[in-house]
C-alpha cells in the first residue's frame, strides 16, 4: 500500500479535464486525504492541451510532487507531453477511442479503457470523466460509494437521473479494469485516511472569504487570469451579507471606485493581475497622497505585456514597491499558503485603514489558483482595526475653519472623518495640500506633508513579517523564498538534510517596508543565501541584496518557463550552488 500519490489527468480544455479533477480531488478531501493541486492550462477558450496534477496524501503536503504514479490521457498528445514525469511502475489510464501508444521497454503499464464508449451506451460520452474516475478508483482500491456525495453535489441541480447515470459511469470504470485487465496490483492501493473534515480551496477563495471576514461589502474590478475567481466568488457570496460587487470597464475605473468608497467609508477593495496593475499605477497614486486606504490584490502571472497569461511567474515584485510615479508610503504583502491568504487579506483592511495607505496583497497563478487542503479556519483570530477613524463628536470649528484632514502628527497618520460628519468638513484633492486638505505650493508645507507620509512605513506592525524555519545556528545554506515556493523549498531542504547538509528557511510575507531586522541575522550566520524565485532577474535577491548587503553570499535560483518549481529542482540546484 501506498500512503502518497500523485495522479494527472489531460487531454484537450474543454472536454471535462477540470470536472474529472475536481470530483475526484473532493471526494478524497471529503474521505480525509490531503491534498495539492496545480492546473496547467491553455490561454484559449477552448482547446490546446490542459492538465490538472493532484498530489494525494494521508499527511499534509504543500507542494508538487516530482514524479506522477497515475497519468488519465484522453488523447495522445497528454502521454506524449506527460510520459516523462511517470516513475518505474506508473500507470497510463488512457482512452481505448485514440488507440493510445507508449514508448516501449519502459517499466510503466498502459491499460486503454473504452472510457467514451462506455460512456455513450450510458446515455452520452461527455461521462467518459466518470469512467475515468472509476478506473483510478479501482487502482487505488476506493469504494465507488465515497462519491456519490459529490456527484450529488455536482450534478444534482440536473435530476436525480444524472446523478444516477454518473454513478453508474464510475462503478462501469471500476468493473472495466477489475474485469477486463483483472487488476489486483496492492501496491498501488492507498492507505485509508483518518476521515478528517477539512476545507479544500484555492487562494483566490480564501482571499475573496477573508474580504468578507474582514467587513468589506465592495469590490469593484474588471475580470483577468488568475484574479477573476476572486470577483466570481463575491458576486454569489457577498450579496447574502448585503455587499454587490461590481464589474467596470477596464482596471483604472476599478481602482478610482474602489478609492472613492473607501473614502465614504465601505472597507472596498479591487484585484487583478500584472497588467491591470499597470493600469492602476496612477490611482494608487491618488490614493497615496490623499491617504485613502485602499487594498489591491495582485495575483501575478507570466508577463511582459499579455506575456503567458495562465502560466506561473513572480515578476511583479519591483513594479508593486516602486512602480508608482512620486513617493508614497505603500504596503506589500505576500501571503505563502492558502491560510495565509485568508487572514492576510484581513490584515490588509486594518493596515490600509490604521495607516492610510495602499495596501498590495502580492500572489502568484500557483498560490491563487492551486487548490489545497486547508485546516478549518479560526475566525476567533479576526481582529477589526479601523485606526484613527473619529465618530460624530467632533468639537464644533471656529471662525467656519476647515477639519485638518492632513494634520502633520508624529506618527505620520492624521485623523480621518467620512464624508457629512458635523465639523469634518475638509478638502480632498490629488495635488499637494496642507493640513485641510486646501491645494498648496509652498515648499515648508511641501516638505512637512511628505515627512508626514512617509513616516507611516517607520510604525508598520504586521505580526509574522519572516516565515522561519530555523535548524541551525550556522548553516550551509539559508533559503529565502516568497509566496507558493513555500512548501517546495520545505520539501526540498528535507532531501539536503538527509544528505548532511544544514539548511534553514526564511519565507518573507511582509515584502514591504522590508522586514531588515528580521532578516539580517539569519543572513549573517549562513554561509551560502541562496533565493528562490519565478522570475528572470533575481528581483528577491537584489532586494535582498539593497536592504541587507552581504551580495558575495546570495545566489539566485530561477525559474520563468511558466511552470512552478519542482522538489528536485531545488535539491538539485542548491547542490550545485554550494
Amino acid at each position: 500500500m501506498i500512503s502518497q500519490l500523485s495522479w494527472k489527468v489531460g487531454g484537450q480544455q474543454g472536454e471535462g479535464i477540470e470536472s474529472t479533477g475536481e470530483v475526484f480531488s473532493i471526494a478524497l478531501n471529503r474521505l480525509g486525504y490531503y491534498l495539492y493541486g496545480y492546473r496547467h492550462f491553455s490561454s484559449r477558450i477552448k482547446g490546446g492541451h490542459t492538465n490538472n496534477k493532484i498530489r494525494v496524501s494521508t499527511s499534509e503536503v504543500r507542494s508538487i510532487s516530482d514524479d506522477l504514479d497515475i497519468l488519465v490521457a484522453f488523447d495522445q498528445e497528454t502521454i506524449d507531453v506527460n510520459f516523462h514525469e511517470l516513475r518505474n511502475g506508473g500507470i497510463v489510464l488512457a482512452d481505448s477511442k485514440f488507440n493510445p501508444t507508449i514508448p516501449e521497454n519502459v517499466n510503466v503499464t498502459l491499460y486503454p479503457v473504452p472510457f467514451t464508449e462506455i460512456a455513450t451506451e450510458l446515455g452520452t460520452s461527455l461521462m467518459k470523466n466518470m469512467v475515468a474516475i472509476g478506473a483510478t478508483s479501482a487502482i487505488l482500491n476506493i469504494n465507488p460509494n465515497g462519491y456519490h456525495e459529490v456527484v450529488q453535489d455536482t450534478y444534482g441541480r440536473k435530476g436525480e437521473k444524472i446523478v444516477e447515470k454518473n454513478m453508474e459511469a464510475i462503478k462501469k470504470g471500476v468493473e472495466y479494469l477489475k474485469d477486463v485487465f483483472g487488476f489486483d496490483r496492492t501496491d498501488m492501493y492507498l492507505e485509508k485516511a483518518d476521515g478528517q473534515k477539512r476545507m479544500f480551496m484555492i487562494g483566490n477563495d480564501a482571499i475573496a472569504l477573508g474580504a468578507i471576514a474582514a467587513g468589506s461589502r465592495f469590490m469593484a474590478a474588471y475580470p483577468i487570469t488568475p484574479a477573476s475567481e476572486i470577483m466570481e466568488y463575491l458576486i454569489k457570496k457577498l450579496p447574502k451579507f448585503g455587499g454587490v460587487v461590481i464589474q467596470t470597464e477596464d482596471e483604472i475605473a476599478a481602482c478610482t471606485m474602489a478609492i472613492g468608497a473607501n473614502y465614504a467609508g465601505a472597507r472596498t477593495f479591487t484585484a487583478s493581475a500584472g497588467p491591470g496593475l499597470s493600469l492602476m499605477m496612477e490611482a494608487i497614486g491618488l490614493s497615496g497622497i490623499t491617504e485613502q486606504p485602499l487594498v489591491i490584490v495582485d495575483t501575478q502571472r507570466g508577463g511582459p505585456s499579455t506575456g503567458l497569461p495562465t502560466k506561473q511567474e513572480q515578476s511583479d515584485l519591483m513594479a508593486m514597491i516602486y512602480g508608482t510615479h512620486g513617493e508614497i508610503p505603500k504596503v506589500v504583502m505576500a501571503p505563502s499558503t492558502v491560510q495565509e491568504a485568508f487572514y492576510d487579506m484581513i490584515e490588509a483592511f486594518n493596515i490600509a485603514e490604521e495607516y492610510q495607505v495602499p495596501v498590495i496583497l502580492l500572489t502568484d497563478l500557483q498560490l491563487s489558483l492551486g487548490k489545497q487542503t486547508v485546516e478549518p479556519l479560526d475566525y476567533h483570530k479576526i481582529n477589526i482595526r479601523r485606526g484613527k477613524l473619529l465618530n460624530d463628536d467632533l468639537p464644533e470649528l471656529e471662525n467656519k475653519a476647515y477639519f485638518k484632514r492632513y494634520e502633520v502628527t508624529e506618527d505620520g497618520v492624521s485623523p480621518r472623518v467620512l464624508p457629512g460628519t458635523k465639523n469634518g468638513i475638509h478638502h480632498v484633492t490629488g495635488v499637494e495640500h496642507d493640513e485641510t486638505g486646501k491645494p498648496s505650493e509652498v515648499a515648508l508645507n511641501r516638505i512637512e506633508q511628505m515627512d508626514k507620509r512617509l513616516r507611516k512605513l517607520a510604525n508598520i506592525n504586521f505580526n509574522t513579517p519572516v516565515h522561519k524555519r530555523i535548524y541551525h545556528d550556522h548553516p550551509d545554506i539559508l533559503f529565502v523564498g516568497f509566496i507558493s515556493t513555500r512548501g517546495t523549498i520545505e520539501e526540498a531542504m528535507e532531501r539536503l538534510e538527509n544528505d548532511g547538509i544544514a539548511v534553514n528557511h526564511a519565507h518573507i510575507r511582509l515584502i514591504h517596508p522590508f522586514p531588515t531586522e528580521e532578516l539580517l541575522p539569519l543572513v549573517e550566520a549562513a554561509k551560502k543565501v541562496i533565493v528562490v524565485e519565478n522570475n528572470a532577474t533575481g528581483q528577491l535577491a537584489n532586494l535582498l541584496k539593497m536592504n541587507i548587503s552581504y551580495a558575495n553570499k546570495i545566489a539566485s535560483l530561477l525559474k520563468y518557463d511558466g511552470n512552478p518549481f519542482l522538489p528536485h529542482e531545488i535539491y538539485t540546484r542548491s547542490k550545485e550552488l554550494i
